[in-house]
């Protein structure tokens, strides 16, 4: 039951049997639980949860450019809300000379410091999320647009946020969106807070402390044996075609490393 735990906190979860049987395909080890929807599988790796099956249903020149395109999204969830404070608390010198007259108008009606201010709208946010989450279909998409407008436009005219830190915050909540793993993107979401209060109190070094311990964290991790960064660490470059990329079909013959398994090459029966 422990094993089982354990690969259930470090694998990857769904309920399509389209991305299980990929799974299977390339020699990873699939748990179904009786009474259960979802099944899970293992070994699985950092980057698995920006992938998604629907990937593979197109051409592989667009896969490739969705899947960048969620690399992207991760960098601007975890960074953007918390380069804003570090910026504007610290490190004036960065801004533009034509946007810091901006920025200065901005938050000139604005009492609180931005570490304040950025806390308090990404919890904002938060709650509109969350209550649209449990509210039927219909009237939580009605309260996230509208509560959204209405709590931004008023905070601004309030004095309470500036409007660059709205912009900042709406592009870090649609970001999150793009990742296709829910687990994966609260995991961002919580992080982000972290990194937040790292940037107010030591600005763009607090920020790249808070990277480094993630980076670090994530390399001590792993899955059945097996390192949680992988391909990335260790080091294999023929798996990046199926990992940063969506290679054509042709070029994706051969099983993950991460797999160990000892026949190498997909859907090829053994005699």
């Amino acid at each position: 039951m422990r094993f089982l735990h354990t690969v259930y906190l470090k694998g990857i979860i769904s309920e399509r049997p389209d991305t299980i049987a990929s799974k299977l395909v390339s020699g990873r080890v699939v748990c179904l639980m009786d009474g259960s929807p979802t099944a899970f599988s293992a070994p699985s790796s950092f980057f698995e949860f920006f992938s998604s099956s629907d990937d593979y249903y197109q051409r592989w020149s667009i896969g490739t450019a969705t899947l960048l395109l969620r690399f992207q999204a991760l960098i601007i969830t975890l960074v953007l809300t918390a380069l804003y404070v570090s910026v504007t608390s610290f490190h004036y010198e960065m801004i533009p000379e034509n946007l810091i007259l901006t920025l200065t108008e901005s938050r000139s009606k604005v009492p609180f410091p931005p570490i304040f201010e950025a806390l308090l709208m990404e919890t904002t946010i938060e709650l509109l999320r969350e209550a649209g989450a449990r509210l039927p279909t219909k009237i939580g998409q009605t309260i996230g647009i509208v509560g959204g407008i209405v709590i931004g436009q008023a905070a601004v005219q309030a004095g309470l946020t500036s409007n660059i830190l709205i912009i900042a915050v709406a592009s870090s909540a649609i970001a999150s969106f793009v990742i296709p793993n829910y687990v994966m993107s609260a995991s961002f979401r919580l992080l982000r807070f972290l990194l937040i209060i790292l940037a107010g109190l030591w600005g763009n070094l607090g920020l790249a402390i808070g990277m480094a311990w993630i980076v670090i964290h994530l390399s001590g991790l792993t899955s059945i044996g097996t390192s949680y960064l992988s391909p990335v660490a260790p080091f294999e470059p023929y798996d990046w075609r199926d990992v940063f990329l969506r290679a054509p079909f042709s070029m994706l013959g051969r099983r993950p490393s991460q797999a160990r398994s000892k026949n190498k090459i997909k859907l090829k029966m053994r005699r």
